[in-house]
């Protein structure tokens, strides 16, 4: 744990040493909302677009931009646990999710709300060794929110260095991830496709289920992609220390009886007509690509015509 916030302390000083303008609200903002929530609590589910993705994608892009143009850090990155619970919300596996978008709280009414409730029914607590532990009391959903966030840099890492560690939660594991080809800022733009895909359609693009041994495996979530966007090269299979593992010689998929059918992005999506469902694909197949260098860059998503379109509603 020390290590851990040893190396957050240095993207965060890195981070502080990019900025060129540093703006302290001592006084607000200190409360924030995760984007999970806030479709939760306002019983719309994870699609709580359009009401918030707009703005949302847009901070994102231009959160993303900055950390790895100006200060060379990428997100997603960590040694891979399977063992810690992928819905948690103090996962130790830092990578971009809904859970890691958060919004601050503009509805001031929310607190004094909570502190008239806390005067006038006090939650239950109890005195355990000179220390006073209280019941946790739930905020109500404010009104009014402000803009989104992206947080913890618990185990973000340097982009200027090489990586090829395993990182990211099971379902949005990028193809290089998976294959141990050295990875760099692009892991960031894979993870958003992931995200991205979720919150419009309410599901995951990826299981990674295993039909023979019921859990996930590297091998069924190949296929999955495989399934969804074909083959990968031969020059990118080439380029992973893994490849070996899950594909033959001849460029297929070891495991070939797992992928089935191709089904493509226009029939797994759902929510969407016409012009607008033909922007938002372009967008996610700007994000979800075998190589890593045909993904777009944040900057280049930030500018997307679905975005754009999307923000000047």
């Amino acid at each position: 744990m020390g290590q851990q916030l040893d190396d957050e302390l240095k993207i965060y000083k890195r981070i502080e040493g990019a900025l060129r303008n540093i703006q302290v609200a001592s006084t607000s903002d200190l409360c924030w909302t995760p984007l999970t929530s806030v479709g939760l609590k306002t019983n719309i589910g994870v699609s709580c677009i359009p009401r918030y993705g707009e703005m949302t994608l847009h901070r994102l892009f231009l959160a993303l931009d900055y950390l790895h143009t100006e200060c060379k850090i990428i997100h997603t990155g960590t040694v891979f646990s399977p063992d810690l619970e992928l819905d948690h919300f103090l996962i130790n596996i830092s990578d971009i999710k809904a859970d890691n978008i958060m919004f601050g709280i503009a509805d001031d009414s929310v607190f004094s709300d909570f502190e008239n409730n806390e005067l006038q029914n006090p939650c239950p607590r109890k005195e355990l060794d000179g220390r006073t532990i209280y019941t946790s009391r739930a905020l109500r959903m404010p009104k009014n929110l402000g803009a989104p966030v992206l947080c913890d840099f618990g185990s973000a890492v340097m982009g200027d260095e090489q990586h090829s560690e395993d990182i990211q939660p099971d379902i949005y594991r990028a193809p290089e991830v998976i294959l141990q080809v050295p990875w760099s800022y692009s892991v960031d733009i894979w993870n958003v496709g992931c995200v991205v895909w979720n919150l419009y359609e309410g599901g995951s693009l990826f299981s990674g289920q295993d039909p023979e041994y019921q859990t996930y495996r590297s091998r069924a979530h190949l296929a999955e992609i495989t399934r969804l966007l074909g083959p990968p090269s031969p020059s990118f299979l080439a380029r992973g220390n893994l490849t070996k593992d899950y594909f033959t010689e001849e460029g297929g998929l070891c495991a070939g009886e797992l992928v089935g059918d191709h089904i493509p992005l226009e029939q797994r999506e759902t929510s969407l007509e016409g012009e607008e469902k033909e922007m938002f694909l372009r967008l996610v197949r700007k994000m979800l690509q075998w190589e890593p260098e045909k993904r777009s860059s944040a900057m280049e998503l930030e500018q997307d015509e679905w975005v754009q379109a999307e923000l000047h509603k």
